[in-house]
């Protein structure tokens, strides 16, 4: 189980081992299904841009891939919370569910309204629990899904020019893999963890 669960959390063993088409079908899970919340979606993106200028994945590929993943799986996990409407809120937590990243990805909701959909694919495990919420409430499905476009076109796209520009300038990139998702990782937890502060401010 550990080692599942690692294989399914390190960037760069997903993209060595799964290549393009595994980076695209983890951005969808992450986006897609409430389950998806672990899956490390800006240091993917990011890793895979870089690696692309190795020749470990295709950036012509993922640009059109990952995109349409996180629209495609934005709009599965708003239909998702369609269907379930507010018994979502209700649910008994498991292994793969926590009610507080439902109530984490509300309040955000609720702060930001119909921006969250673009602020929220910043945000790791906002980002899987937003398009939920959003379902859940009001927003029509054609407000949701051009928020959805632009969030999701915004998103991989950074993630991917950005690790694949440095990816490009950067001498011997392979030695720098590592240190550069840990960055990622920290810059990703920066946001939520400040949210908390303030609000227990």
């Amino acid at each position: 189980m550990t080692s599942l669960l690692h294989f399914l959390t390190d960037p760069k063993i997903i993209i060595t081992t799964l290549g393009t088409l595994g980076v695209i079908v983890v951005i969808f899970l992450e986006t897609g299904a409430f389950f998806g919340f672990f899956f490390p979606g800006d240091s993917l993106l990011f890793t895979a841009g870089f690696l692309a200028t190795q020749g470990y994945t295709s950036m012509g590929w993922l640009l059109i891939g990952a995109f349409l993943a996180a629209v495609i799986g934005d709009s599965v996990g708003y239909a998702f919370g369609r269907k379930v409407g507010p018994t979502i809120f209700t649910k008994d937590d498991s292994l793969f569910f926590n009610k507080k990243y439902i109530g984490r990805a509300q309040e955000f909701y609720e702060k930001y309204g119909k921006k969250t959909i673009i602020l929220a694919r910043f945000v790791p495990i906002v980002r899987t629990f937003a398009p939920i919420v959003a379902g859940v409430g009001t927003m029509p499905y054609r407000t949701f899904l051009l928020f959805n476009i632009i969030g999701g076109f915004l998103w991989t796209w950074a993630m991917l020019w950005l690790g694949y520009g440095l990816g490009s300038v950067i001498p011997d990139p392979d030695r720098y893999v590592l240190p550069i998702i840990i960055l990622i990782i920290v810059a990703s937890i920066i946001p939520p963890v400040w949210e908390l502060m303030k609000s227990r401010r």
